[in-house]
């Protein structure tokens, strides 16, 4: 049966999660539940969930510009950093004549994901290629490496800062199985106490990408044959953009 086929019948989101009941038309018509993972976080100005923010960078403001009892349309004014919440670097972020997000290949941002679990890791603790070795015949060109070490649940709190960090060694490595583009469930791969980012250096420096501040990742796990879309806004000559990171079994949606 087509893809063109199959309708969806049913869609909800929650606990960021879109579940799709889809049929498949005929005379013996069949049921089946897709599920898409939201691997972003929201968005905010409220102080009673507040955002994790890089230290120096400019934080989120929105403001109401018109509104649909005055302007008979509501318009709101964003500000924010490019890289404020879940968002993406491009190489020029850290390498003088990377490329910006706008010139990036798109489809090196939509592929296979491979979730490395180092949930184990203590605060500030480092992740070493010894911890994710054992996943490496399953890096390649290609393939999206998404670093789980669940400290997402820290997401505002003053601890969020004291996230395990990627091993520079750890870092060539990676970049020598062909992969180019990882995404992590916290502020950086980097120790945020060192400013010389070694590990954005090496991963950027290779023409990679890298996902910062992604939730959820270990809900990946459950999925058969993942795949996660990290596309950001098309913004001219810029080093990095916030995304709307999702991730979905392959064949499913």
């Amino acid at each position: 049966m087509c893809s063109s086929q199959l309708q969806v019948v049913n869609k909800s989101y929650q606990n960021n999660r879109i579940s799709y009941i889809i049929e498949t038309p005929g005379s013996h018509s069949s049921y089946a539940t897709a599920m898409m993972i939201d691997l972003t976080h929201t968005l905010t100005t409220s102080t009673e969930a507040p955002m994790s923010i890089w230290p120096g960078h400019p934080t989120l403001e929105m403001t109401k510009v018109a509104t649909i009892p005055e302007q008979n349309a509501n318009v709101t004014l964003i500000s924010l950093g490019s890289h404020t919440g879940t968002h993406i670097d491009a190489p020029n972020h850290f390498i003088a004549d990377g490329l910006t997000v706008d010139k990036y290949d798109l489809t090196k941002l939509v592929g296979r994901a491979l979730v490395v679990d180092v949930r184990g890791k203590k605060a500030r603790e480092m992740i070493t290629w010894e911890d994710m070795q054992k996943w490496e015949g399953e890096m390649h060109e290609g393939v999206i490496v998404l670093i789980c070490t669940g400290w997402s649940q820290y997401w505002g709190k003053e601890n969020y800062e004291e996230h395990p960090f990627m091993d520079l060694d750890a870092a060539k490595k990676l970049m020598e199985t062909g992969v180019r583009v990882i995404g992590c469930d916290t502020l950086s791969p980097d120790n945020i106490c060192s400013p010389e980012c070694k590990v954005h250096k090496v991963i950027l420096g290779a023409g990679g990408m890298i996902a910062e501040n992604l939730r959820g990742i270990e809900e990946v796990l459950a999925l058969k044959n993942p795949i996660v879309s990290l596309l950001p806004l098309k913004l001219d000559s810029c080093d990095g953009s916030p995304i709307r990171a999702i991730a979905w079994s392959a064949g499913d949606i």
